[in-house]
């Protein structure tokens, strides 16, 4: 791999990394706000991380 595939895969990971945080932070907001709903919120928010994981790993194969 050259220096510029590095560069690459660190900015993949950085980018699914702070999009798996953001959607966990703001989860734990919406849980907060309305805790009756938590069961929703969760099942929506695992299925976001995992999208973003799976873009970030297509992400990776290409670099």
């Amino acid at each position: 791999m050259t220096g510029l595939n590095f560069i690459g895969a660190g900015l993949i990971v950085i980018g699914a990394a702070l999009g798996i945080g953001r959607i966990g932070g703001q989860a734990m907001d919406a849980i907060a706000r309305q805790p009756e709903a938590s069961g929703k919120i969760q099942t929506a928010m695992l299925i976001a991380a995992a999208l973003i994981e799976g873009i970030g790993f297509a992400a990776l194969f290409a670099a």
